[in-house]
């Protein structure tokens, strides 16, 4: 008995050492406290012991401001030797003093290492528990942008398996973190904690709110009149990014509401009361932003929606500056690490700012370019079926120049190889005097990751320009580059950039004001009349579209209801000639009849008849199609009008081949960014030149720019 009380002696004096020291270098105001903490630290922490510590602080507070006023120097001397123990303490705040012993007993089975590890454990059954939800989350969204019974079946399933996850999980995690598992023989540790989980969980919160709310308003510019399929590709690559930004909120929130569950923290209505705040604030700024966007967006300020992403991103950064100290233990320190991971997000979100801009930097060489066109064509546009009409009147042939594969980056990184491209379709263009310009597509490149720019409305724009001054009509069917999920400009923006920039405004660009309503960004019909009137070719621009959503880089394909609108037109052209008229057709990925062909070719098959050029792509595969079939290509074998297909897409292919047939061509690309040392390979570059006679028969011939006569 007597070691017993010999070792608590030995106790209140390190107690009362470590006391003084942290006290002597305090404001006054701490110093009870610490000498409160002191003697409860030692024990195991419980819901009772932290209402009992926070009853006795608030108790001897106003008696030690009371031994200041009588005596500044010796009030806490005089405060120790008044309630020397921890039952005196008890007694002072109206708590039963027989507790402390039975307390005390409580205090060595489990120690602050102990508790990490089961902190720990529970921690990553939380992120175990997080991880499966957000690939099931995943997962539903993947198959959401699919339609069909299946596809709802799979979507089903996905959901019941999500919400099992979610069930179960829950109630095994809630059984796992039960019991009385917290220690508190470091209260700093443990207030350090709750600290490190509240700022960490707000921070989410916001940066959740933020996301949701560009969703909304990116939604909200696709407008109610854009195609389902546009809306559910936006929708659901929205939703990946906010199941993982919901993975970092409750990564941070469940520690937390365990925490507070199981400890007594003090500040911890604080924090509740921040979280409705930071809700309620957000709420308020969102609706209100949502308000003016409609007012100034679309009659008096461009980009409007920018203003108000970065008014609430600043609103976050306050509030980790002047809201923290309201419900954290400790003010948040600006050490190293954290200035560098502040600067680095600035950068990164400057650096996000400046590649979403225009950049004009290629201006004085478009100025520059002379105009070459010498046709006399007649032009007429149909503004009911959206079909362009050219007429050649002196009878004679017709050149159409194909340019595919420009990839533009329209960025301060990008403007010596924008340059180079511009001025290598100048030549082209020159050299050959087309009266016909079409881009099989990826004509601009907003990656950002190689042409450091997330832009495809300056480098079209910049493009148009280009054109306009070479005075040749163009025509453009889209690539998947061209409205990247990433691009400043999103397929229904660019759709009315292009109509902006088309025939009324410019009087060279052929695209229409009124487009099928059919899968794709603009599928179109040109039509080559001879000086008689009569059909020489008819020219379908049909969308290949961009990706499935299905994977990375899972090429979409030409859909049913697009081969179906070609087929109407076939047979209405052909119905009003009298016979079966001739047709070309302008894509941008490759049909998969390209890459059987060549295997032909390949193996040496009298299936296929070989014209020019090779198919020479680096990787694994030489042939980049949709591993999605279309029917276009039987559907063209059947109408018998259609008897060659032009594409882009693989930069280094540029292999013509004719296969039951019709012919299938690559054309030669412009590229100097995409392909890896592309810029250095100069057989693959160029155009290809297709010269329709008035017996509606044509020739089509490789027009490669290192065999042009060097520039000037």
């Amino acid at each position: 008995m007597k070691e017993n009380r010999l070792r608590q002696i030995l106790g209140y004096i390190v107690n009362l050492r470590a006391v003084f020291q942290r006290v002597s270098n305090e404001p006054p105001d701490h110093a009870v406290r610490h000498y409160v903490e002191s003697f409860f630290a030692p024990i195991r922490y419980s819901s009772e012991l932290g209402q009992a510590k926070n009853a006795v602080i608030a108790a001897l507070e106003p008696v030690y401001e009371e031994l200041k006023r009588e005596d500044e120097g010796g009030a806490f001397q005089t405060l120790v030797a008044r309630y020397p123990d921890l039952e005196s303490l008890l007694e002072a705040a109206g708590i039963d003093p027989a507790k402390a012993e039975a307390w005390r007993r409580r205090s060595a089975d489990r120690s602050w290492e102990r508790f990490l590890t089961f902190f720990r454990k529970r921690r990553l059954r939380m992120w175990m528990l997080n991880v499966i939800l957000l690939f099931v989350v995943g997962n539903v969204v993947l198959q959401a942008r699919s339609f069909g019974w299946t596809a709802a079946l799979r979507i089903a399933f996905n959901g019941a398996l999500a919400a099992g996850v979610l069930f179960f999980g829950l109630r095994r995690l809630r059984s796992a973190l039960g019991g009385d598992p917290a220690s508190a023989d470091r209260f700093e540790e443990m207030e350090g904690l709750f600290d490190r989980y509240a700022r960490k969980s707000l921070n989410w919160l916001m940066a959740l709110i933020l996301e949701f709310f560009i969703s909304v308003f990116e939604l909200v510019n696709l407008g109610v009149n854009s195609r389902a399929s546009e809306i559910l590709e936006r929708l659901t690559g929205n939703l990946l990014i906010l199941a993982l930004l919901g993975l970092f909120l409750a990564k941070n929130l469940l520690p937390l509401r365990w925490l507070v569950k199981n400890v007594e923290f003090e500040r911890a209505a604080a924090c509740k009361k921040e979280l409705r705040r930071v809700l309620l604030l957000s709420g308020l700024y969102w609706l209100l932003s949502l308000g003016l966007y409609f007012v100034f967006e679309y009659y008096l300020v461009k980009n409007i929606a920018f203003v108000f992403y970065a008014g609430y991103i600043l609103s976050i950064l306050a509030f980790n500056c002047f809201r923290l100290r309201h419900f954290c233990y400790s003010r948040l320190k600006l050490t190293k690490p954290a200035v560098a991971v502040i600067l680095l997000a600035l950068l990164a979100g400057g650096g996000l700012m400046y590649m979403r801009r225009n950049v004009w930097l290629t201006q004085p060489f478009i100025n520059s370019v002379p105009n070459v066109y010498e046709a006399k064509n007649e032009i007429v546009y149909d503004g009911e079926s959206g079909v362009f009409t050219v007429t050649n009147d002196d009878g004679s042939d017709f050149r159409i120049l194909q340019l595919t594969d420009i990839h533009l980056g329209g960025s301060l990184i990008s403007y010596d190889k924008d340059l180079k491209a511009l001025q290598a379709c100048e030549r082209l263009i020159e050299h050959t005097r087309p009266d016909l310009v079409i881009v099989t597509g990826d004509l601009c490149y907003p990656i950002g990751i190689q042409s450091f720019s997330f832009n495809n409305d300056a480098p079209i724009q910049q493009f148009a320009a280009f054109m306009r001054n070479t005075g040749v009509p163009w025509a453009f069917t889209y690539g998947n580059h061209d409205t990247e999920s990433v691009a400043l400009v999103d397929e229904s923006g660019l759709n009315e950039r292009f109509k902006a920039l088309s025939w009324r405004t410019s009087k060279n660009l052929l695209y229409p004001y009124v487009q099928p309503e059919i899968t794709g960004r603009n599928n179109q019909l040109i039509e080559l009349r001879n000086a008689d009137g009569s059909l020489n070719q008819a020219l379908f621009l049909i969308d290949s579209n961009a990706y499935t959503g299905e994977g990375l880089n899972k090429y979409d394909y030409i859909h049913d209801d697009q081969v179906a609108w070609y087929r109407e037109q076939v047979l209405r052209l052909n119905a009003e000639a009298g016979r079966t008229v001739s047709s070309l057709c302008f894509i941008h990925i490759p049909l998969q009849e390209y890459k059987t062909a060549y295997e032909l070719y390949l193996a040496g098959s009298d299936e296929v008849r070989y014209f020019f050029g090779s198919n020479d792509e680096k990787g694994e595969k030489k042939v980049y199609c949709s591993d999605y079939p279309s029917t276009i290509f039987q559907t063209a074998r059947e109408l018998g009008s259609t008897t060659a297909f032009f594409c882009g897409h693989d930069h280094y292919n540029n292999l013509s081949l004719e296969y039951r047939g019709i012919r299938l061509t690559y054309g030669m690309s412009i590229d100097y960014y995409v392909s890896l040392g592309i810029a250095r390979d100069t057989k693959q570059r160029g155009a290809t030149l297709i010269t329709c006679h008035p017996d509606s028969s044509y020739d089509v011939e490789q027009v490669p720019l290192i065999s042009l006569p060097p520039a000037p």
